[in-house]
């Protein structure tokens, strides 16, 4: 009776057109070695006609084994999918380039398009990259939708070659009308490090297609965190987002919360363990809040975020319609904190959401060495000042010692944009003339958003808002910075606003960035470019969440703070 169900199966598959295209060794354990070891693999690999795809997982290949299969390859023209991972095991490591060679060039020979290639848990490292990069570059790949590169050790050359390939891949295959269009990008546990991030995130900027990406564990911190959010951005398909256990920090968590903003396909969102920090998770809350319209599961578990920042999240979800899970376990939030969170997702309907909170690090201590360093920063800051006063006091006295020394013909000192950007004064500033705009931008270089940050608080500095000389050319020099900053496309406007928060205070700082002494004008001036066309809304959000919060920088500038956060109240709701 089996065997009459097993025929009519067979014969209703027959009847639709479905038609087995797969040879699978998958899990055998097979040892490989020669041509010898492989003879019945190849026999059946050239008897099968229409081979669309070839299982070797779980066997270990040699050289020659994998040169006699690809020779069996190189006439399968429907060739698609690669299912290669753990292939290489007790293999030395200059075993796989030639293996992977081989195996490449058949494919390439025979005309396959492929769509999947999946070399996960080979372990092969940079030369291994090398082994696929031509086949990367090459016909075979410019169809490619799914690439697997999980657990193979690239390191940062390996990151680097890989990403240069799908470049040239891209440029190549649109050049043909049919650009690469990558859907699937798994890459985790490969050591990528910022410079294998980040040039990866190049490819990702170019292809702009992708659906998924997998990137956990891999040693990245907000620099190559950054280059990936920027990318991300331009991926508008995607749905899922992988950068478990890399260490985003406040930087990158912030940048990654302005891509989500373009990110209105997403799903899924994992940024466990990524020490997001609260300030981090403030601003992914805000993103959330404002969109992330199918949204399905959120993951900030292990990223010492305390009470505040997750009742922030808890409020974000409450109308995600499509949301399943949202895991905040093992933060900071305390035993109080776990409770309220607990509360706060009951109260709007929602606590089956919440995953455990079982491993909750409990209430952040307070951490007396740093308060201590924070003292020796401002003792610091205090020196740092008066220095500035006697070098001020000693340049002025020279310039009036150059006056006494001039004849009555001789000119006086041209404006000197360095010396305002070292020492800002009003005075300087007016000295400057009406070309002082044109002056300040060429100065500053406006590609580097820290530098742009530190010119605009200089600046800013010297604002005086019953001086309407003053007031005046400050805004007039900070629009014009400022717009051309944002109109330069390698400027990134969220590490623009991260820096500012660093050097206001409002942020912590991983480099230990010393923060300026915050005056009105800073905040005076801020109010403005706020209100102005040139600033992305997008980073609103940012600063008002932050400047609602109590912080110690800004209690010598409550009127000119007030009247900065009703501006951004009522800019966010004309947005």
């Amino acid at each position: 009776m089996a065997t009459d169900i097993v025929e009519q199966l067979t014969n209703s598959l027959a009847k639709t057109g479905v038609v087995e295209v797969e040879l699978s060794y998958k899990g055998q354990g097979r040892k490989l070695d020669d041509a010898q070891s492989v003879e019945e693999m190849v026999k059946e690999i050239q008897d099968f006609d229409d081979l669309q795809a070839l299982r070797l997982e779980g066997n270990t290949i040699g050289v020659e084994a994998a040169k006699a299969i690809a020779k069996a390859l190189e006439t399968k023209s429907k060739f698609k999918r690669c299912y290669w991972s753990d292939m290489f095991t007790g293999r030395l490591r200059s075993e796989i380039p030639p293996a992977l060679n081989s195996l490449g060039d058949a494919l390439m020979l025979a005309g396959a398009r492929l769509t999947v290639l999946d070399l996960s848990d080979n372990a092969f490292g940079p030369d291994g990259v090398k082994g696929i990069e031509r086949l990367l570059k090459s016909t075979a790949c410019y169809t490619l939708q799914e690439l697997r590169l999980n657990n193979c050790g690239m390191g940062i050359g390996g990151g680097k070659i890989l990403a240069a390939s799908l470049i040239q891949c891209h440029k190549k295959s649109s050049a043909e009308g049919a650009p690469l269009g990558l859907k699937v990008f798994v890459a985790g546990r490969n050591r990528l490090e910022n410079d294998g991030a980040t040039a990866l995130a190049q490819a990702f900027q170019l292809m702009g297609s992708l659906e998924e990406v997998h990137m956990p564990q891999n040693g990245i911190n907000h620099p190559g965190v950054t280059a990936l959010a920027k990318a991300m951005q331009h991926n508008a398909g995607l749905r899922i987002l992988n950068l478990n256990d890399n260490t985003f920090t406040e930087k990158g968590a912030i940048a990654m919360a302005q891509a989500l903003k373009h990110l209105r396909s997403i799903q899924v969102i994992n940024f466990g363990d990524c020490l997001v920090r609260p300030a981090g998770a403030i601003a992914i809350a805000e993103t959330v809040s404002e969109g992330l319209p199918i949204l399905k599961e959120l993951n900030l578990s292990f990223g010492e975020i305390t009470e505040e920042a997750a009742l922030a999240v808890a409020q974000a979800v409450k109308n995600r319609d499509q949301l399943e899970k949202l895991d905040l376990n093992g933060n900071s939030l305390g035993e109080d904190g776990c409770k309220a969170l607990k509360d706060a997702m009951e109260a709007m309907n929602i606590a089956e959401l919440l995953g455990s909170l079982s491993d909750d690090e409990g209430e952040p201590e307070d951490d007396d060495d740093e308060d201590d360093d924070e003292e020796e920063d401002e003792d610091d800051e205090d020196v740092d000042e008066e220095e500035i006063e006697e070098e001020e006091e000693e340049e002025e006295e020279d310039e009036s010692n150059d006056n006494k020394l001039s004849t009555p013909a001789s000119t006086s000192r041209p404006p000197d944009v360095s010396s305002f950007l070292s020492f800002p004064s009003p005075d300087k500033l007016l000295k400057l003339g009406a070309k002082r705009a044109m002056l300040i931008e060429q100065q500053v270089d406006v590609s580097d958003a820290t530098k742009t940050a530190e010119a605009f608080l200089k600046i800013a500095s010297v604002y005086k808002e019953d001086n309407n000389d003053v007031k005046n050319a400050v805004l007039d020099s900070i629009d014009a910075l400022l717009k051309k900053a944002f109109a330069t496309p390698s400027f990134q406007g969220y590490n623009f606003v991260s820096s500012l928060l660093v050097l206001l205070g409002l942020l912590k700082s991983e480099d230990k960035v010393k923060p300026v002494l915050v005056v009105p004008g800073h905040l005076n001036a801020l109010e403005h470019v706020v209100r102005q066309d040139y600033f992305p809304k997008d980073n609103v959000a940012v600063l008002q969440a932050f400047l609602s919060r109590n912080n110690e920088a800004l209690e010598s500038c409550g009127n000119a703070r007030n009247s900065l956060q009703s501006t951004l109240q009522r800019v966010r709701s004309e947005d």
